[in-house]
């Protein structure tokens, strides 16, 4: 990856200015974003109690936990203009998504959690989050995100709707075949999908240099005639463009587009992986490239708020996280009778 220099005060105004959004757009993302840093922050300390040794079936959180830290901006840029009735299909790694579709942070955390209040009773835990009233919904099986968003779009063309449909998912997903599968039928049938491909370069623990033969997964989706873009997934801004133009062109009727989104997981693929695939040295660049900061340094140099009101953003994130965090933990676990209540077998 390229990294390019900052843009100049001249450059960001007219990105900015460009893009649609103003000051308080700016604001809102931030706060968004910090939000999502936060929550995955606090609830990887908790995932860790009760884990030294660690082992997944045991602590609070019992399994696997994927957590999405760096990778923000891909979240907030994609969705922060998307409606309740939009569907957004995630992956393993949801809890950006999810946070930045709106879907109520205190029934996430208790899901997560395990607790009856949770988006499914406490019976999903954090890789199969469902919200009816937000139209979320996530899965476990790499991959799946692309039929069932075309499944969604295909819904909004049949019944004459304006919607769309967002599929997430990893650029090891990406080489799966329902990738190919749902490009070829989306573009086909003109369905008002989106395809959003998060590459942080590792699909698990494997380098995309070693399983690709292109560099990029945008190149493939013009191979079936889908508009397709390369945006820097560390830059919210970059993304909410891009992202826009495809939100309206799928409203217009005028089919699928696909974004691949260069950025970065700080943390490992899941929680207990020992990283040996990188080294220390990659993990420090990309972190340089923080999305938050990058965001915060640039509403600091237009102008657009002081270090006291980014204060008072941050302060505002971090309790709504810890409330949310909070009535999670005084939520009752469900009664074990509903085990198989609501469930197929």
């Amino acid at each position: 990856m390229i990294i390019k220099p900052e843009p100049s005060l001249k450059d960001l105004s007219y990105l900015i200015d460009s893009s649609g959004l103003k000051p308080s757009d700016l604001l809102t993302m931030y706060r968004r974003m910090l939000t999502i840093r936060y929550f995955e922050e606090t609830i990887r300390k908790i995932y860790h109690e009760g884990k030294n040794p660690f082992n997944m079936s045991s602590g609070i959180i019992r399994g696997e936990m994927h957590l999405s830290i760096g990778q923000e901006a891909v979240a907030v840029g994609t969705l922060y203009q998307v409606r309740d009735e939009d569907v957004v299909v995630s992956t393993h790694r949801p809890h950006h998504h999810a946070i930045a579709k709106g879907v109520d942070l205190n029934r996430l955390a208790a899901e997560i959690l395990g607790k009856v209040t949770g988006l499914c009773r406490g019976k999903g835990g954090h890789m199969h989050l469902f919200d009816k009233v937000k139209s979320f919904a996530c899965s476990g099986i790499v991959g799946a995100s692309f039929p069932q968003a075309a499944g969604a779009a295909f819904a909004f063309k049949y019944s004459g709707k304006d919607n769309v449909a967002i599929a997430f998912a990893g650029e090891g997903a990406a080489n799966h075949g329902t990738f190919a599968e749902t490009l070829n039928i989306a573009s086909a049938w003109e369905l008002p999908l989106i395809l959003v491909i998060e590459d942080n370069k590792y699909a698990d623990s494997k380098p995309k240099s070693l399983v690709m033969s292109t560099t990029f997964h945008y190149q493939r989706g013009l191979a079936y005639n889908v508009p397709s873009y390369l945006v820097d997934g560390m830059d919210v801004i970059d993304v909410y463009s891009t992202a826009r133009k495809a939100i309206e062109r799928a409203r217009k009727g005028f089919g699928p587009t696909l974004i691949e989104a260069l950025t970065y997981r700080y943390v490992g693929h899941f929680e207990g992986d020992g990283e040996e695939y990188r080294t220390k040295e990659e993990v420090e660049m990309w972190s340089s490239l923080d999305p938050i900061r990058r965001l915060e340094n640039r509403i600091l140099r237009l102008n657009y708020a002081d270090n006291e009101i980014l204060a008072k953003l941050r302060e505002e994130a971090r309790k709504q996280v810890q409330d949310a965090i909070d009535f999670a933990l005084r939520s009752p676990y469900p009664d074990p009778n509903e085990a198989l209540r609501g469930v197929f077998a």
